[in-house]
């Protein structure tokens, strides 16, 4: 029996997916890991208010969502001080880079972007038959100049920057990547990724202009909010941009149970502030455990930190190797020079006392 033919673009695409997800390591490894650490989840988690949200919304599971995502799109607007048409809420960032992609990529479209950058945006951009293009990052951060003079170079119709940045940590202020926006070709698109925002220190993003059609500005519920398994998040632009969303987005993506949890956290702004906090010592501590080991850390604006092993990425994957054997997830970067680094979430002080125990022992397996 003859299978269907599939369509040329993804006839074309390897059967890859960006990440392997720690479920499917512990399915390899026959265990559960004991320090999840490695996915930038909140291991905080939602605040007791969103849970009890959740809890009396649960009986009304049987319901559709609401499509127009009425609710959480208003208060989000009213978050942000914008209207709600300048809102779009879609299922996480992923699914947004997804439907930005459809929205702007042609086959053979150019699109810019960093060398070792978030890679789902990539995989977003190859499903839609898009050409990624990349310039190298600069002292571990991606560099706003060269992506500029790339989209010209290349003609390229987007470019991706993520501001704090994965998988490094690294941060622009706000004024220098006003004069990036100020700077775009006439036409690009400039998708700014602030999923970390959050945890940035005061003036990391630029003040929103919803009146410029070539700034998109995501933002997720993952993070800072405790919320990555139930992929909410949302897109901030120009009315008429946000508007031609409603042409081809998954009109029931984002589920009830999301649009309620993600309007109750936006509310309880006393638990986003301790998750801020508790994310900062983590940091702290990642560092010291770093510096104990005789290591550097990239400094970070985000819930994790990359720490440099201080070689070449096998020896870096050899440590992550052995952290994951000893029952401790942890991710690194793929793409050299960023590859010398392991990237450890911020965890629960169990998590660290863990990951302290481990990495000692992960660098000894490393230099043999």
């Amino acid at each position: 029996m003859m299978r269907p033919p599939l369509s040329a673009i993804t006839a074309e695409l390897p059967s890859t997916v960006p990440f392997v997800g720690p479920e499917a390591q512990e399915r390899a490894r026959g265990s559960a890991f004991r320090a999840r650490i490695g996915a930038n989840e909140s291991v905080f988690g939602p605040s007791d208010k969103v849970i009890e949200a959740m809890r009396n919304a649960a009986p009304e599971m049987w319901q559709y969502c609401d499509p127009e995502n009425h609710d959480l799109k208003h208060a989000v607007a009213a978050w942000h001080g914008v209207a709600p048409e300048n809102i779009c809420i879609g299922e996480g960032i992923d699914g947004l880079f997804g439907t930005t992609a459809r929205l702007f990529v042609n086959p053979g479209t150019k699109v810019a972007t960093s060398a070792g950058a978030y890679p789902t945006f990539n995989f977003q951009v190859a499903g839609a038959g898009g050409e990624i293009v990349t310039v190298p990052y600069v002292e571990d951060h991606e560099d706003p100049a060269s992506l500029i003079d790339l989209a010209r170079r290349e003609e390229a119709r987007m470019i991706y920057l993520a501001n704090p940045d994965n998988p490094m940590g690294t941060w622009w202020r706000g004024a220098e990547l006003q004069a990036m926006i100020d700077d775009l070709p006439e036409g690009v698109v400039l998708c700014l990724d602030e999923a970390y925002g959050e945890f940035a220190p005061a003036g990391t993003m630029p003040d929103l202009d919803v009146h410029n059609p070539q700034v998109l500005r995501f933002r997720t519920f993952s993070k800072a909010y405790g919320l990555a398994g139930l992929r909410v998040g949302y897109v901030i632009g120009e009315a008429q941009v946000i508007k031609a969303y409603d042409k081809i987005r998954n009109h029931f993506g984002v589920n009830r149970m999301a649009q309620v949890a993600a309007e109750a956290a936006l509310a309880d702004e006393d638990w986003l502030d301790t998750v801020v906090v508790r994310v900062h010592a983590a940091r702290s501590e990642i560092t010291r455990i770093a510096h104990e080991n005789g290591l550097e850390v990239i400094p970070s604006a985000t819930n994790f930190v990359a720490i440099d092993c201080g070689h070449d990425g096998p020896f870096a994957k050899s440590v992550m190797d052995s952290l994951l054997q000893q029952g401790v997830f942890v991710r690194m970067p793929g793409v050299a020079p960023l590859n010398r680094c392991i990237r450890v979430s911020a965890g629960r002080e169990d998590d660290l006392d863990i990951f302290e125990q481990a990495l000692p022992k992960a660098l000894a397996v490393a230099h043999g």
